[in-house]
Order: structure tokens, then C-alpha cells, then sequence
């Protein structure tokens, strides 16, 4: 089976404009990601509507790829890639362009749910820790949890607690139960790309402002594996100097 990798890249954000071209050590992030994942798929492509991120990621020899404005978001500009590219591999993996920390132990075991035939899309997730801070961590709406079934299912994706844990104070929530977050990268069989960028968007996810919600409400089944290696996805200036701080300590031990 064939992988290919597609990492969505635009110089527009509101809240850190020319996130992909940030300096990180000397590398921009678009390039840190890259390198992490390159080993690990079969082809990998930056997707990008941006001139300036398109030369950045050509001047340290990766392969680009332009797409529209347009887009509403990775997944719509995962599936105009594939496309343009006139790639034939079997699964598309979208890859955060702004978590340089991904590891490729979590793309392989993504890639490792796909060996069963009935799996359409595949997403991680990650345990919370039961001695994190319970305020910071699980009640923060920016950080997604997932609700389980039996078979590692994703059932419902939400900003808020799921579950609420009954007859427990808040404070207790993380040691009674096993909560999950997600962690946003995604697989898809290319059939199942292609079918998922023409769905409406649904309720839930007008209400969650999550795209993955969309995909449920209409049927689709979101295979989950667990990862235990925390990943830091960057949205501010603010969180990129965290993120460097963090480098700088990890890289000295």
C-alpha cells in the first residue's frame, strides 16, 4: 500500500501571518515538518497557495504544490494536491504544517490502521495525563477531546469535557476516567478524500467549529490509535518562542 503525505500550508492567519516561513533554529516550520515525516511516506508534498512558501519549500529541495484560494480548509487542499499531482497511492495523509514536533512513530502508527480494509479514515489521539492540571488542559475548549467506542471509534469530538464523569468533583475527572485528546492529523483512502470534500456542512460541526464532526453526521467511521508522545501545535508568535524554549531544553539533556 502506498502513502502519500500532504502538508497544507497558507501565509494568511490572523493570529501569526507567514506561520510556515517562522524561523525555527534557522529552518522555517514548513521545512522542520517536512523533515520529520519525510522518511516515513511514500511521496510528500507541500500544498500551498502562497508564492513565498512555495520558493521556501523549493530552495531546500521539497516538492510543492499551488492550489487555490479558495479552500476552506486542509482537507479541501489535501484533495486538489492529490489531484493535481496525479498521485495513484492508496491513502492520503493530511499533516499539520504547524507541529514541527510530529514524530514518525506517529505517522507509522496511523499509516498501521489502514491494514485493516475497512478502515476509511484514521485520526490519534493521545491520553490525557491523570496528573495534568485538570483547568488548563482538559477544560481548555482550544483542545478537542474524543469520546471512544469499543472498537477505538471516534463516536463524537468535542471542545467540551466528554464524558462528564457523575457523582465526581471536576477536580477528580482525570483520575477516574480516561480522557482523550485529539491530535490533529488525519488518513483518508482516497475514495473516501474525495467523498468527504462535496459533504455539507452539518450541524455539530456549525456548532463545534469542528471539521471532523461533518464527516460523522454523515456516516463516516474515524478510526482512532493511541499515541503517548505529546505533540505542540503552534498558532501564535507566543507559542513558536514556548516551542523553541522547549527545543532548546530537550536538545541539551
Amino acid at each position: 500500500m502506498k502513502f502519500t503525505g500532504i502538508i497544507p500550508a497558507r501565509y494568511a492567519s490572523s493570529r501569526f501571518p507567514g506561520k510556515p516561513l517562522a524561523d525555527m533554529r534557522g529552518k522555517p516550520m514548513i521545512r522542520r515538518v517536512y523533515e520529520q515525516v519525510a522518511e516515513t511516506v511514500d511521496r510528500l508534498y507541500v500544498a500551498t497557495d502562497d508564492e513565498r512558501i512555495a520558493a521556501a519549500v523549493r530552495a531546500f529541495g521539497g516538492q510543492v504544490v499551488m492550489t487555490s484560494t479558495e479552500h476552506r480548509s486542509g482537507t479541501e487542499r489535501c484533495r486538489e494536491a492529490y489531484n493535481l499531482m496525479a498521485d495513484d497511492s492508496e491513502v492520503i495523509i493530511n499533516i499539520q504544517g504547524d507541529e514541527p514536533f510530529i514524530h514518525p512513530e506517529q505517522i507509522t502508527l496511523l499509516k498501521s490502521c489502514f491494514d485493516r480494509p475497512d478502515v476509511e479514515i484514521a485520526t490519534l489521539v493521545k491520553p490525557f495525563d491523570a496528573d495534568g492540571d485538570f483547568e488548563t488542559t482538559l477544560f481548555n475548549p482550544n483542545t478537542p477531546k474524543v469520546a471512544l467506542n469499543l472498537r477505538g471509534e471516534a463516536i463524537f469530538f468535542s471542545r467540551s469535557v466528554i464524558p462528564y464523569v457523575r457523582a465526581r468533583e471536576c477536580q477528580s475527572w482525570l483520575a477516574a476516567h480516561t480522557f482523550y485528546k485529539h491530535i490533529g492529523i488525519y488518513a483518508y483512502r482516497a475514495a473516501t478524500l474525495h467523498a468527504i470534500v462535496k459533504l455539507p456542512p452539518s450541524p455539530l460541526e456549525q456548532a463545534e467549529s469542528l471539521e471532523q464532526l461533518r464527516w460523522i453526521e454523515h456516516g463516516y467511521r474515524i478510526q482512532t490509535a493511541i499515541t503517548h508522545r505529546e505533540t505542540i501545535g503552534i498558532d501564535t508568535p507566543e507559542d513558536l518562542e514556548k516551542a523553541i524554549r522547549l527545543w532548546s531544553v530537550v536538545s541539551s539533556q
